[in-house]
Parts: C-alpha cells; sequence; structure tokens
C-alpha cells in the first residue's frame, strides 16, 4: 500500500530537507517562487503551498520586501507527527513502535508517582470510553485522554507534553483494522481493549511499577500484533491479486 504524495507536499519534504541538512543554513535566503517552480517543475500555487507549510513549521520566516528566509531556530524544530504521517497501516504499527518502547516506562514511573486525582482522570476516561464505545471518533478522543492521565501520574512535564502533542494520533484508526468486520467483531475488540486498559490502571493503582511496566506493554503489543497481521494479510492480498 503506497502513500500519495502531493506535488505541494513532495516540495515540502524536499525543502525541509535542504534546510535540515544545512544546504539552506539558518538565516539563509529562499529562491524566490518563480526560481523554485522553474527549477522543480511546478506551479507558484505549489511553491506557495509549499513555503507556507515551512513557515507553519516555524522552519521559515517570511520578511516583507526582502523575501522567505530560513529561521533562526530551524535547526531545533520538533520532532512532528502529522495526520499524513499516520494515514496508512504501515505508519501506524511504526507509531506503535515507538509507543511501546516509550509507554511501558511511562506506565511504570505512573505506578511510582500516582496520586489519587490522577486516579480519578484515568477511570474517567474509561468511563467515557466505555459511554461512547460505539462512536470510533469520540472513543479515540477519550483513549487519548486516557493514556494523557497516565502521563500526567508520572509527575514528569515531559512525558505529559509527549503524550498531548501526540494526541488523538496515539490511537490507531479503528476503522483499521475492523473494516468490513461485523458488529460483533467490533464489539470483542472494544471489551478486548477496555480489559488491557484495566489492568494498567489496576497496576497503577496498586503502586505496582512492574505490574503496570507489563501490562503497559501487552497493551502495546497487542495492538502493534493486531496491525501487523493485518498487514501482513493485506500484503497477501495485493500479491495474490497482481498480475503475473
Amino acid at each position: 500500500m503506497t502513500k500519495t504524495m502531493s506535488l505541494a507536499d513532495a516540495l515540502y519534504v524536499k525543502l525541509e530537507a535542504r534546510i535540515r541538512s544545512g544546504q539552506l543554513p539558518p538565516g539563509s535566503r529562499l529562491p524566490t517562487q518563480k526560481e523554485i517552480a522553474e527549477d522543480e517543475k511546478v506551479s507558484r500555487t505549489v511553491v506557495r503551498e509549499a513555503v507556507a507549510r515551512l513557515e507553519a513549521q516555524g522552519m521559515a520566516v517570511a520578511r516583507q520586501g526582502s523575501g522567505v528566509f530560513v529561521s533562526d531556530e530551524a535547526r531545533y524544530q520538533a520532532f512532528q507527527i502529522t495526520r499524513r504521517d499516520v494515514s496508512e497501516l504501515a505508519d501506524v504499527i511504526r507509531l506503535l513502535e515507538v509507543r511501546l518502547s516509550v509507554e511501558a516506562e511511562m506506565a511504570a514511573f505512573a505506578a511510582s508517582r500516582r496520586t489519587l486525582d490522577d486516579i480519578s482522570a484515568m477511570r474517567a476516561a474509561l468511563r467515557d470510553m466505555a459511554a461512547v464505545a460505539d462512536d470510533p471518533v469520540a472513543s479515540a478522543a477519550a483513549d487519548s485522554r486516557f493514556h494523557a492521565a497516565i502521563a500526567g501520574a508520572t509527575q514528569n512535564e515531559m512525558f505529559v507534553k509527549l503524550i498531548d502533542f501526540l494526541g488523538v494520533r496515539l490511537v490507531p484508526p479503528r476503522n483499521l483494522y475492523l473494516r468490513d468486520q461485523p458488529p460483533a467483531a467490533q464489539r470483542a475488540y472494544v471489551e478486548k481493549v477496555r480489559a488491557e486498559h484495566e489492568a494498567i490502571v489496576d497496576a497503577i493503582v496498586r503502586m505496582n511499577p512492574n505490574g503496570a511496566r507489563d501490562a503497559a506493554r501487552h497493551h502495546m503489543q497487542e495492538s502493534l500484533s493486531r496491525h501487523t497481521e493485518l498487514s501482513e494479510v493485506s500484503n497477501l492480498s495485493d500479491a495474490t491479486a497482481s498480475p503475473t
């Protein structure tokens, strides 16, 4: 499954790479829209969109009457994961691998440091998930609040910022895994995820770091396994359907 990239997206990636590599160093002036359009053989509309995205990401700054310049802060720009970056199954799997590495330890820290308010926030998020189980969008939002509550329980602002940044991107779109599945399969999926979440909370409530780590790792590994299996099935189907 190949993700289609627009001309503006492709140009943005090229310009960003030139900035990050130092080919266009901080403070340097970007080529004019006309120059970029001619060099890349795209329209000025495409160039404007790509440059606007650079500005929105803080990579470039427009100076009236002088042009667009690489931001002095460009080399320090934060790690980014956009919705576009997790629009395909392979992207979701890569993000789940990152989460597997982070969330197990995050849960362990939460188990050591949680307060009663933290526990209340986790349980409130789980109640919200149960109440909106039939609504994938609302359920994903409640799921992200659950993980945010665990981050808060670590009493480490860095975890809070990371989980807040990822937001609903934390939660793989349910339709990727459950597409074409009957209602019974969807209910079973929701119940399985609920039980995995409850196990994490139970260990955190008992202030059991090892148990919380294991429960969070199990939850993430299960999600990773589900989506990896789906990817393998999808690739097999594509190969079978391909002409010989």
